[in-house]
């Protein structure tokens, strides 16, 4: 995997989607409530996993990591033993699976931002992988500065949207008439 590349920002639909997390330590523990929250169909793989896993409502498998484990499988989450992992970014090339390695971004396919989700705006930061902790830094300075009265914001700008629609307003011309 080149790791010299441009990452493509995206954010994905998860929803009634098979996702594993390999891996049963408080790292892959962290995962579980956003994926949980995207409405994805959680797996779990580990041998032993902790307190915070087993109470997640998400399926549990308490084993070792087999390649099988992603067939189907839309996304993984490989939160395990740097061994592992590369098993894990192999498994997943091979079936064209994007894969985040927590803090192995050589193993890694997609790599987690630090995320801040208000009213129904989401914005995430990355660091290519190279620097979580500045990522975390980072979200905490926007989510500092973004307008408390943001969901009256979005509501303004989804109302002109629907009215540019209809009035087929070109895109280019719809950001200058919002501000």
């Amino acid at each position: 995997m080149s790791t010299m590349c441009e990452l493509y920002p995206a954010f994905l639909k998860l929803s009634d989607r098979r996702v594993v997390v390999i891996g049963g330590g408080p790292v892959a523990a962290s995962k579980l409530d956003a994926l949980v929250a995207a409405g994805a169909r959680v797996s779990v793989i580990a041998p032993d996993v902790v307190e915070e896993i087993a109470a997640q409502p998400v399926h549990i498998v308490r084993r070792p990591f087999i390649p099988g484990d992603l067939d189907e499988v839309w996304f993984v989450v490989a939160a395990a033993s740097p061994e592992v992992n590369r098993e894990v970014a192999a498994a997943a090339e091979e079936r064209r699976v994007f894969v985040n390695a927590v803090d192995d971004p050589a193993h890694a396919s997609a790599y987690l931002g630090g995320v801040v989700r208000r009213h129904g705006v989401t914005l995430a930061i990355s660091t290519d992988g190279r620097a979580p902790a500045l990522a975390g830094l980072l979200r905490e300075g926007l989510d500092a500065v973004i307008p408390d009265d943001l969901e009256k914001w979005l509501t303004v700008a989804d109302q002109a949207r629907q009215e540019w629609k209809a009035d087929a307003v070109p895109m280019e011309k719809r950001r200058p008439m919002l501000l």
